[in-house]
């Protein structure tokens, strides 16, 4: 016998209509987000970079929509379970700032595609290698990073204020995510075969949380 977790078939799973489902959703609603803190950028330089990153995010979910209708399902269907969840969560987190927009990428994205690589690991190919490609582009989080590192430079006092933001994203990014794993008894399943529970996922999320908030000058 192997002791190798099988990976779950992609060609006959609704779990993996799920998580395409919703990381195709999760793109549009980041292209969407990315164009409109764009407007917020304190110069051109900044604003190109993001638009150019909004560019990235608007082909990851075409990527996504078309390996969806070659599985035979609806983009449209595929994503429409995620909706007010993720509104849900913006709602509750809608930045003041450009510094809060960018921690809330930081922080939030982080937290995201951390889960979603949690659930992708036993699917096979072509899907878990479409995940990982699509969530493999870091250039916003690292040009983020970069940006909250320079700001605590020159202004330390800042850190406390985004370090409070970023505990209420995480609240509140934790809170979502466990409405969808409950909402989606797929993704349970997913993390069944792989031998794990939630509870031991959040606490892997958690740990990676704490030392993205550490990278970057901000306290937990």
């Amino acid at each position: 016998m192997s002791d190798v977790t099988p990976a779950v078939r992609s060609d006959d799973s609704a779990a993996v209509v799920d998580l395409l489902g919703m990381l195709a959703y999760g793109e549009l609603v980041a292209f969407d987000r990315m164009a409109a803190d764009a407007r917020l950028a304190p110069d051109l330089r900044r604003r190109a970079v993001l638009s150019e990153m909004a560019a990235r995010e608007i082909s990851n979910y075409g990527r996504l929509a078309d390996r969806l209708a070659e599985l035979g399902a609806d983009p449209e269907a595929a994503m429409a379970p995620y909706v007010q969840a993720v509104s849900d969560y913006h709602e509750q987190t809608e930045p003041n700032d450009w510094l809060e927009g960018l921690t809330k990428a930081y922080v939030g994205d982080g937290i995201a595609d951390d889960f979603t690589r949690e659930v992708a690991a036993v699917l096979g190919a072509p899907d878990r290698d479409l995940i990982l490609d699509v969530l493999h582009d870091s250039r916003h989080a690292d040009f983020a990073a970069d940006e909250l590192r320079a700001a605590i430079a020159f202004d330390p006092k800042v850190a406390n204020r985004l370090s409070m933001w970023a505990r209420r994203l995480v609240g509140e990014a934790i809170s979502q995510s466990i409405r969808v794993a409950g909402e989606r008894p797929s993704f349970a399943t997913l993390l069944a075969t792989q031998g794990t529970d939630f509870q031991a996922l959040l606490k892997r999320l958690t740990t990676a949380h704490t030392a993205r908030m550490g990278a970057v000058g901000l306290n937990n």
